[in-house]
C-alpha cells in the first residue's frame, strides 16, 4: 500500500509521462531521494510560476538526464560498483537485467550455433526481401508526386487520340477546368560538337502543362502559353539531371544556354527542381508542342486542372458539357467517337495505377514468406524451449518467475531479430537492383536508387517479426505446468506440450506457402495462354533498331531510311532489312479514315495505317494471302498507290468478292488500288482482335514521323541479337542524322507485350520456391519433434511387434496430414486474396482448378519428403538402446 501511495502521489503531483520515464531509468536505491526533490522542486516552481511553467522545466530535467541516468545504470551493471550506502538496493530495475539477459542469450546462442545460423538465415531472407521489394515499390505505393496539384488533376479519356484542331477549339471551352494541356512523347537528339548525336527521352506540351500539375522552375520558368504559338521562338525546359550533367554541375549556368536539338537551337528557359518528372522518371527535356489549328492528327493526351471546389473524381456533369460542345463542332467516327464515354482519371492512378496491382501481389507475396520465417524461426525456439523444458522446470521451482524467463526468451528473439536485420539488410542492398530491374515498373526501376533507409525498414521488420516469433514459446511457457516437467525429466516420460501449437504453426506455414504457390500457377497458366496467342509475325529472328531523326523533311527522313536498309542488308548473316515508321506489338496509333468508291453504304470507318519499305512485310514473317508483296515498281508517281489490306478488312468489306483490284480512298487524298491480303497481325496490344490495317509503300506515301523503326531478319537459327552492335554501327554509318534509341529483338518485343504477367510470374515462382523450401523445413522440423518426442513410445510398440514400416508410415501420415490442412486453408485464402491478381490474368479464371490442383499436388509431395527422413529414422529405432538411456 506504501508503494502505490508513493507511485500515485508523485504521478498526481508531477506530469505522468516524464515521471514514469524518471521511475524507469533511476536505480531503486536513489529513486526515492531524487523524485521526492524534483516533486519538491516542481510544487515551489508551481507556486511560483505557475503550473504551465513547472510541467515545462519538468519535462526539461527528465529529457535532459535520460541518456545520463541510462549510462549511469549501464556502467553499474559493467564495473559492479554499488554505492556502499545504497548496497542493501543495489543496481537499476531495467538496463542491468536487461545486459544480463543479452549476455545470457548471447552464450546460448554461442553453444548452439547451428539453431542461431539457421534462424538467423531464415529470417534474414524473408525481411531483406522484404525491405528491397518495398524500397523498389515505394515510389509507385506511397511517395507522393511531385507536382502541388496532383490530387486536382486528372488525364482525359482516350489517351494519345486527341488532335491539335480540337484542342484550339476547346482552349476556353473546358468547363470545370481551370486549365488543360496537352502532350504528347517527345524524344529529341542532341548534337555536341563532333560527338555522335544524342538522343534525350522527354516530351512535347503546350503551355499549360506545369501550371495544370503545380511544379515550378527550380531555376528559369516553366512552358508557357505563347511558347506553342506557330513562329514562337524555340525554348527548351531541361531536368536537373540533365541540366547538371550538361552544366558540368553548375546548374543555374544552363539558362540561357542554347542546345541543337532535332537540328534546331532552342533555348533553355528553365530547370526543374532534383525529383521532378513527368510524365515518368525517365523524362528529361519538355518541348513546346506548336498547336496548328487546323491538323487533325490524333496524337495528344490532355490532363486537366480541375477548378477549386470541383472534384476531379467527379466531374460527370462538367464532362457531359464539354461532350455537348464537341458534338456541335466536330464529327467522329465510330471507335474514334470521342462524345461516347467521357471519363478523367487522376492523375496518381493514371500514372501508377497500372502497376499497383503487379507491385502488390508481389508486396503481398514476400509478406507472405516474412510470415512463414517467422513460423519457422517460432518453431526452432518452441524446440529449443521443449527440450529446455526440465531446465525451466527446475529454475522456476528454485524461484525463477514465468515473468523473468518469458523476458530472456524475448531478449533472445530481439537478438535473432537484430542479428536478421544486418544480414536481412545486406541482402536488400545487393538484390535491390535485380527486384528493380525484375518489377513491371518501368523507367521507375530504372530510376530506383538504394538508400539507407532500407536498412530501418530491416530493421523495423525483424524486430516486428521477432515479437511475433516470441509469442508461440511465450504461450507454451505460460501454459507449462512445472511439477509435471519435473516428474517427466525424472522418469523420462513422453514430453508432449506444445504439439498442437507446433502443429498449427505448421499448418499455418503450409497455408502460406499454398497461397504463393498457387497464385504463381494462376501466372504460370496465364502467361502460358499468352504466348499461345499468334502475334501473326516472326518473333525469333528479327532484330529491331528504333532511331530518331536529328533533322531533314519527310522526304529526307525516307531517303536516310532507305539508305540504312541497304546498308543492313549487306551485314553478314542478315537475309532482309526493311523500315518502317511503326511495328507491330508496340501500341495502337497512326489511324484514318477509310472510303470505298463502290461501296457507298460505308460511313465512319477508320484503319490503322502503316508505311513500309519494299520489303518490310517480308522481313517481319508477314505472309501474304492473295495477291503479291510490294515492288519497287510501285514508287513510280501516278493517279493511285498499291495498298496491301489485312485479312481482317478482306472479311469485312469484301467477303464475297476477291479484293484484289478494288479501289478505296482515304486520308492521302489518292486513290489506293488494293495489290494484296496480308495475315492478320497484333498491331496494337497482343490480345487486342484482328484490326483493320493498311499497308503502303515508303515514298508513294509522306513518311510523317521524323523517326523509323528498322527491322532486319538474320539466317534460321542464328540469334537476332548477335548482330544489334552491327547493326548500330551501319546505321550511323549510313545516316549520321539519326540517334538510335533502343536496339533489341522481336522476341523480346513479345515478352513486352505479354505485359508485367510475365515479370511477377517469374518473381512469384522464385518466391514460391522459397516458400516451398521453407514449408518443407517446418515439415521436417516438426515432424523429427514429433518421432523424437515419441522415441520412448515408439521403441515399446516395436519390442511389442509394430513393423518398421509400420513406424514410417504413422509418422508420415503426421506429416502428410499436416500439409494437407495447410492446403484446404491455403485454397481458402487464395480464393479471397486473388483479386490481386485478376488484372494479369488472361484466359484463366481466379479459381483454376489446375493451377490449385498442380500446387496441391506439389506440396503434398514435399510434405511427404520432408516427413520420409524423421519417419526413416523412427523406423529404424531399436528398442533396446532407447529403453536402456531411458
Amino acid at each position: 500500500m506504501e508503494f502505490l501511495f508513493r507511485v500515485f502521489y508523485f504521478v498526481e503531483m508531477t506530469p505522468i509521462l516524464p515521471t514514469i520515464l524518471l521511475k524507469a531509468l533511476v536505480p531503486r536505491a536513489e529513486r526515492d531521494e531524487i523524485l521526492a526533490d524534483l516533486t519538491a522542486e516542481y510544487a515551489a516552481r508551481a507556486a511560483a510560476d505557475g503550473r504551465a511553467a513547472a510541467k515545462k522545466w519538468f519535462w526539461r530535467q527528465a529529457l535532459r538526464s535520460a541518456l545520463p541516468l541510462l549510462g549511469w545504470s549501464g556502467r553499474r551493471e559493467v564495473t559492479g560498483y554499488i554505492p556502499p550506502a545504497n548496497a542493501y538496493r543495489p543496481g537499476g530495475p531495467m538496463l542491468p537485467i536487461f545486459l544480463s539477459d543479452a549476455r545470457y542469450a548471447l552464450r546460448r546462442l554461442r553453444y548452439r550455433p547451428a539453431y542461431a545460423i539457421l534462424s538467423v538465415l531464415t529470417l534474414a531472407l524473408g525481411v531483406g526481401g522484404t525491405a528491397a521489394i518495398f524500397g523498389t515499390a515505394r515510389p509507385v505505393l506511397l511517395d507522393a508526386l511531385p507536382y502541388a496539384n496532383a490530387d486536382r488533376a486528372g488525364m482525359f479519356w482516350m489517351d494519345g487520340a486527341w488532335n491539335e484542331e480540337e484542342f484550339s477549339y476547346l482552349r476556353d471551352k473546358f468547363d470545370g477546368f481551370a486549365r488543360v494541356a496537352g502532350w504528347r512523347p517527345g524524344d529529341v537528339t542532341l548534337k555536341q560538337g563532333d560527338a555522335p548525336l544524342r538522343l534525350i527521352p522527354g516530351i512535347a506540351a503546350t503551355g499549360e502543362l506545369f501550371d495544370v500539375l503545380g511544379a515550378p522552375a527550380f531555376v528559369g520558368r516553366t512552358l508557357q502559353v505563347g511558347d506553342d504559338l506557330i513562329g514562337a521562338p524555340p525554348v527548351a525546359v531541361v531536368s536537373y539531371g540533365l541540366a547538371a550533367e550538361l552544366g558540368g554541375g553548375n546548374v543555374p549556368s544552363m539558362l540561357g544556354k542554347r542546345l541543337t536539338l532535332n537540328g534546331m537551337e532552342r533555348t533553355v528557359v528553365g530547370v526543374m527542381p532534383k525529383g521532378f518528372w513527368f510524365p515518368t522518371p525517365a523524362a528529361r527535356i519538355w518541348t513546346p508542342q506548336e498547336i496548328h489549328p487546323d491538323r487533325r492528327n490524333g496524337y495528344l493526351t490532355l490532363v486537366g486542372l480541375a477548378k477549386p471546389g470541383a472534384d476531379i473524381r467527379h466531374m460527370g456533369p462538367y464532362l457531359a458539357r464539354i461532350v455537348q460542345t464537341m458534338a456541335a463542332r466536330f464529327h467522329y467516327a465510330g471507335q474514334w467517337d470521342k462524345t461516347r464515354n467521357p471519363t478523367v482519371t487522376p492523375l496518381r492512378e493514371n500514372l501508377l495505377g497500372s502497376m499497383r496491382p503487379a507491385v502488390l501481389a508481389t508486396l503481398a507475396a514476400m509478406a507472405l514468406i516474412l510470415l512463414i520465417a517467422c513460423v519457422n524461426v517460432a518453431t526452432l525456439m518452441l524446440g529449443q524451449i521443449e527440450g529446455r523444458s526440465s531446465e525451466m522446470a527446475v529454475r522456476t521451482a528454485l524461484g525463477a518467475t514465468r515473468t523473468r524467463l518469458t523476458q530472456q526468451l524475448i531478449v533472445e528473439a530481439l537478438l535473432l531479430g537484430i542479428s536478421a536485420a544486418i544480414v536481412g539488410g545486406g541482402l536488400a542492398a545487393a538484390g535491390f537492383g535485380l527486384l528493380a530491374h525484375a518489377l513491371p515498373i518501368g523507367a521507375w526501376g530504372e530510376s530506383a536508387q538504394f538508400d539507407w533507409t532500407l536498412f530501418a525498414v530491416a530493421l523495423v521488420a525483424a524486430i516486428g517479426a521477432s515479437l511475433l516469433i516470441v509469442l508461440a514459446p511465450t504461450v507454451v511457457l505460460w501454459r507449462g505446468d512445472v511439477h509435471g516437467a519435473i516428474s517427466r525429466a525424472r522418469t523420462g516420460g513422453i514430453v508432449g506440450r506444445g504439439s498442437r501449437l507446433e502443429h498449427g504453426m505448421v499448418v499455418t506455414e503450409v497455408a502460406l506457402a499454398m497461397l504463393i504457390a498457387s497464385g504463381s500457377g494462376l501466372l504460370v497458366r496465364s502467361v502460358m495462354n499468352l504466348y499461345a496467342v499468334n502475334p501473326g509475325v516472326d518473333t525469333g529472328s528479327v532484330a529491331v533498331i528504333d532511331a530518331l531523326a536529328g533533322n531533314g523533311t519527310p522526304v529526307e527522313t525516307r531517303q536516310s531510311v532507305e539508305a540504312i536498309v541497304a546498308e543492313l542488308s549487306q551485314l553478314p548473316g542478315v537475309t532482309r532489312a526493311a523500315g518502317a515508321m511503326k511495328i507491330p506489338l508496340t501500341g495502337r496509333g497512326n489511324s484514318m479514315g477509310l472510303l470505298i468508291p463502290d461501296r457507298p453504304d460505308i460511313k465512319d470507318v477508320t484503319t490503322y495505317f502503316r508505311v513500309g519499305t519494299v520489303d518490310y512485310l517480308p522481313t517481319m514473317g508477314v505472309r501474304i494471302t492473295t495477291g503479291r508483296n510490294f515492288m519497287t515498281a510501285d514508287k513510280v508517281q501516278g493517279p493511285e498507290v498499291a495498298v496491301i489490306i489485312n485479312e481482317a478488312m478482306a472479311r469485312r468489306f469484301f467477303a464475297k468478292q476477291d479484293p484484289i483490284g478494288k479501289l478505296l480512298e482515304g486520308g492521302w487524298g489518292v486513290k489506293e488500288r488494293i495489290i494484296g491480303v496480308a495475315q492478320d497481325v497484333a498491331e496494337g496490344q497482343l490480345t487486342d482482335a484482328p484490326s483493320l490495317t493498311r499497308y503502303y509503300l515508303a515514298g508513294t506515301v509522306p513518311w510523317i514521323v521524323p523517326s523509323a523503326t528498322l527491322v532486319v531478319r538474320t539466317n534460321a537459327g542464328r540469334d537476332p541479337a548477335a548482330i544489334l552492335e552491327s547493326a548500330r554501327k551501319a546505321l550511323q554509318r549510313a545516316a549520321p542524322s539519326f540517334a538510335v534509341s533502343r536496339t533489341t529483338t522481336m522476341a523480346r518485343i513479345l515478352d513486352d507485350a505479354v505485359g508485367p504477367a510475365r515479370q511477377i510470374m517469374a518473381l512469384l515462382s522464385l518466391l514460391a520456391g522459397l516458400a516451398l523450401v521453407l514449408g518443407a523445413i517446418g515439415i521436417y522440423g516438426v515432424i523429427a519433434h514429433f518421432a523424437s518426442r515419441r522415441k520412448r513410445d515408439w521403441a515399446i510398440r516395436v519390442a511389442l511387434g509394430l513393423s518398421g514400416g509400420q513406424v514410417v508410415a504413422q509418422v508420415m501420415k503426421q506429416g502428410v496430414l499436416l500439409a494437407a490442412l495447410g492446403i484446404l486453408f491455403g485454397i481458402a485464402g487464395t480464393l479471397v486474396l486473388s483479386r490481386l491478381l485478376t488484372t494479369l490474368l488472361y484466359g484463366v479464371s481466379a479459381v483454376d482448378p489446375i493451377a490449385f490442383a498442380a500446387a496441391s499436388l506439389v506440396l503434398l509431395a514435399i510434405g511427404a519428403g520432408a516427413a520420409f527422413v524423421p519417419a526413416r529414422r523412427a523406423g529404424m529405432t531399436d528398442p533396446a538402446l532407447v529403453l536402456r538411456e531411458q
